[in-house]
């Protein structure tokens, strides 16, 4: 079977700004087998000033039970990682747009896709004995079919009159993700 019209475009449109973003110090660090826990703290409150606003805005959507919402809910899994409050951490200033369902669902499709990656992450930190894992595991065992049904929905949802309104949003999302995680704490 092959992929859906929007899965092949948002893989191929996306490919430029998902591969800058792969180049990030903690992938770097990680790739190089240099990883340390101080390293993965960082990297975990900078995803954590990302998603925080983006739930906020996905909780309030309005979205049926067959997105599982509450189980797309990640944020948290950082902060049980990092045993902080989320006001101790900051918030990306620099967010992607998020106010038309097009561009959300392109910020879910950078969001949900990163949890196939965080199942590879969270081997490489175990091997390292980095206990900050729980965000990068994901869905644990639900995070294949978590994301066939993500990408079934967005297939639905997908019509030719917004499919570039949701691959300009995920590779803009992309962008700002990248820009955030490169930009010094201050």
């Amino acid at each position: 079977m092959s992929p859906s019209p929007i899965l092949q475009a948002l893989r191929l449109e996306t490919r430029p700004a998902h591969d800058q973003l792969e180049q990030n110090a903690f992938n770097q660090q990680l790739t190089a087998g240099t990883i340390t826990e101080a390293a993965t703290a960082c990297f975990l409150a900078k995803m954590h000033g990302f998603l925080a606003p983006y739930e906020t805005r996905l909780r309030a959507q309005n979205l049926g039970p067959e997105w599982e919402i509450d189980t797309r809910q990640r944020a948290h899994l950082i902060l049980e990682d990092l045993q902080q409050p989320a006001a101790e951490l900051e918030i990306c200033p620099d967010m992607p747009p998020l106010a038309t369902w097009p561009q959300l669902l392109g910020a879910m499709y950078v969001v949900e896709g990163s949890t196939l990656g965080g199942q590879v992450i969270a081997r490489q930190l175990a091997k390292a004995n980095i206990p900050l894992r729980s965000y990068f595991s994901g869905y644990a065992e639900r995070t294949g079919p978590l994301w066939k049904v993500f990408c079934h929905l967005l297939a639905q949802e997908a019509t030719p009159t917004n499919q570039a309104e949701i691959v300009q949003s995920a590779s803009l999302t992309f962008q700002k993700l990248d820009a955030w995680l490169n930009q010094p704490p201050s």
